[in-house]
């Protein structure tokens, strides 16, 4: 499955355009500019797009299977245009069935006509018509709205707030006709002092399962056009947004084969033996059916050890773990031996599966340390592998998806940490820790769709498909985790980066996982800029999950990750980045990487400064950041300054309030109104 679309540019039927610089340089070699969308295909290829050139034969089904978005680029008689040249510009009757059941299967159609269409001799009239859209044969003039005094470059806003144009201020068409169009949505008009008045320039609609957007002009996207306005924002939104997103596999367990039936079997004595533990992984009763139970999961991972066999080492001393624990007569478990040969940091390749059995707990699952069996696979893509080593350096993290898994994951947990595993002592340090990517997108796609349709958010394209593919998600959370991971260890650190192991108020940890995933976002602008494609979707997946999951998800006892989330939301809202107006929520997207970035300066500064001050006074300082703007509790001693306070350190802590920062009017109608869905990502499958 792919996660990013894959553009085929026809070029078979005398197109006034080109996606290959050398055929313009050929055809126009005067001006190959006028000529050529070599531009446009890298701006496409730089979003992670693939983008082909159908340069010989018919527009078929097999020729469109494989494909997403479908261009045709004004088609024309070699008396009008200099062009491409192949078959004339005509489309054969097969070939536009098979167009457009191309799109209403869900693929994407993007035509770009021309003014005085009539006389170039294609048939884009009866193409179009298909889809309720009629090009007029005509050219715009508009002298008051006028690219450099030119009446018939006539300049445009939008004429919709539709998210398909975030980003987009205004655009110019260059000789254009105009449109007619049912049941679509104007992109751009003629202004009522042009000729003709108030017309369309270009359309969007839906047709089957698929999309089609028409534009009366075809030069706004050439090699001499693309930077004019808002033109490359434009193609890249107009393209992703037409674009087929392939559909998810269903969520299920794991499949057939002898494997996955070995494991069901593994997994059936582990949901029987985990009710006879009590909360430190001991077993107080019935301890003669638990011998047998932990004798037979012993058995059955040694079965399933040579699907595994980079884990030799690792399983085998497993059976010796459950073994000894036996023979200590089901007392406190201790795994520090098998815990001490699992080692998946060493082992990052893609698709690579583990067999996990350890007595633990789940980090926001189950408190207990009971039994659990997990099936994982890892997820480590080349292009990932390549970052990693290229300057985002992060040898202990591993992206892991589910296989299968035994109840305690039946849970909101998605990490699987060696310190959660039952252990006679700690070792000397820990060398790995895994995050299951494909939960956390899911529940991210889940909450974040529940959230925009509750609060109206025209979402821009590239957005909405993050939000509809989870193959895109996982690989976006992949890389927001390895870069907010590591950021722990990295920049101005008040003493402990983690903050873990020392007692101290919640507001500290929501500003170190903020911090981490402010520099995340930081960094996914940079990357963005370097063609990372993955990057532009972290902006987005942080931005959401901060501003809708993470405030509403949990309770709020030292939510200190739903803090984060609101302290964002309240700045993006006091700076006038994000609006609640009319119960419907926009967002000024051209100034959220600003308004993150304004954000994260002040949070480094909070930092930087804490170097010098004692540590109560770091935590007052913290305090009071947050507090300018999320409103504290009016009853907070730490609101009234250092004066209210107890003289004790311990008792400073104490009196912190269990929800020290309550949620805002807006966020308690959230809550109220996806509770449900929130739930329901409990033990999620992707």
């Amino acid at each position: 499955m792919h996660a990013f679309p894959r553009v085929l540019f026809d070029e078979a039927h005398s197109e006034s355009w080109t996606i290959r610089r050398e055929i313009a340089e050929a055809v126009n070699p005067t001006h190959p500019d006028d000529s050529s969308y070599a531009r446009a295909a890298e701006l496409l290829r730089h979003l992670g797009h693939t983008v082909t050139a159908h340069a010989e034969g018919p527009l078929d089904p097999g020729t469109l299977r494989d494909h997403d978005v479908l261009v045709i680029a004004h088609p024309a008689g070699e008396r009008w245009e200099r062009t491409t040249g192949g078959g004339g510009p005509l489309l054969s009757p097969r070939e536009l069935d098979a167009v457009r059941d191309f799109v209403a299967e869900g693929g994407g159609l993007v035509v770009l006509a021309e003014e005085e269409q009539d006389k170039y001799g294609n048939n884009l009239a009866e193409l179009l018509a298909r889809f309720g859209v009629t090009v007029q044969h005509t050219t715009v003039r508009d002298p008051r709205h006028a690219h450099r005094g030119v009446a018939s470059w006539v300049v445009a806003p939008p004429a919709t707030g539709d998210g398909l144009l975030a980003g987009v201020k205004a655009a110019c068409f260059y000789r254009s006709g105009v449109l007619a169009a049912e049941d679509a949505t104007v992109l751009f008009a003629t202004s009522p002092d042009a000729d003709p008045a108030g017309a369309p320039l270009a359309v969007a609609l839906p047709y089957g399962q698929g999309r089609v957007v028409v534009f009366a002009d075809s030069d706004l996207f050439g090699d001499d056009s693309i930077d004019d306005y808002d033109h490359r924002t434009l193609w890249g939104n107009v393209i992703t947004w037409a674009a087929r997103v392939p559909a998810d596999a269903p969520a299920d367990a794991a499949g057939s084969g002898p494997k996955a039936a070995l494991f069901g079997e593994l997994k059936a004595l582990v949901e029987e033996l985990r009710p006879l533990q009590v909360k430190d992984g001991s077993v107080p009763e019935e301890k003669g059916r638990a011998k047998e139970l932990v004798a037979a999961v012993a058995a059955k991972v040694g079965e399933l050890a040579p699907h595994f066999p980079h884990d030799a080492a690792y399983l085998e001393a497993v059976q010796d773990d459950l073994a000894r624990w036996a023979g200590q007569d089901l007392g406190v478990p201790d795994f520090l031996a098998s815990l001490d040969r699992f080692h998946p940091d060493t082992q990052r390749v893609d698709g690579l599966e583990h067999l996990v059995v350890f007595p633990m707990y789940t980090q926001n699952g189950n408190p207990d340390r009971n039994l659990e069996a997990v099936w994982i696979r890892t997820i480590w893509p080349d292009w990932l592998a390549e970052l990693e080593a290229g300057g985002y350096d992060n040898p202990m993290f591993v992206p892991i998806a589910f296989e299968d898994f035994t109840s305690g994951y039946d849970t909101h947990s998605a990490v699987l940490f060696p310190e959660t595993v039952a252990v006679r002592q700690a070792p000397a340090r820990f060398t790995w820790g895994g995050i299951f990517a494909d939960r956390e997108s899911a529940r991210f796609r889940r909450v974040s769709r529940a959230a925009v349709d509750t609060l109206k958010l025209d979402l821009p394209p590239d957005a909405a498909r993050l939000l509809a593919s989870q193959r895109l998600a996982q690989d976006t959370f992949v890389l927001w985790d390895l870069v907010h991971d590591r950021t722990h260890s990295h920049g101005d650190l008040p003493f402990d980066p983690f903050m873990i192991k020392q007692r101290m108020p919640y507001w500290l940890y929501a500003l170190e996982e903020l911090r981490c995933d402010l520099t995340a976002f930081g960094e996914a602008v940079k990357l963005e800029r370097r063609g990372v494609p993955h990057a532009r979707y972290v902006q987005h997946a942080i931005l959401f999950d901060r501003l809708f999951r993470f405030p509403i998800t949990g309770p709020r006892v030292r939510n200190y990750d739903g803090l984060g989330g609101q302290l964002l939301f309240a700045y993006l809202h006091r700076n006038d980045i994000v609006r609640w107006t009319d119960n419907r929520l926009s967002v000024d997207w051209d100034r959220v990487a600003g308004g993150v970035a304004d954000l994260r300066g002040e949070v480094e500064k909070l930092y930087r400064d804490s170097i010098d001050r004692s540590k109560v006074a770091h935590w007052l300082a913290a305090h009071e950041l947050v507090s300018a703007y999320v409103a504290p509790d009016p009853s907070s001693l730490w609101a009234r300054g250092a004066d209210a306070l107890p003289a004790e350190q311990k008792a400073k802590v104490d009196a912190v309030l269990p929800d020290e920062f309550p949620l805002s009017m807006f966020y308690e109608a959230l809550r109220r109104k996806l509770a449900d869905v929130v739930e329901s990502t409990r033990g999620i499958r992707a």
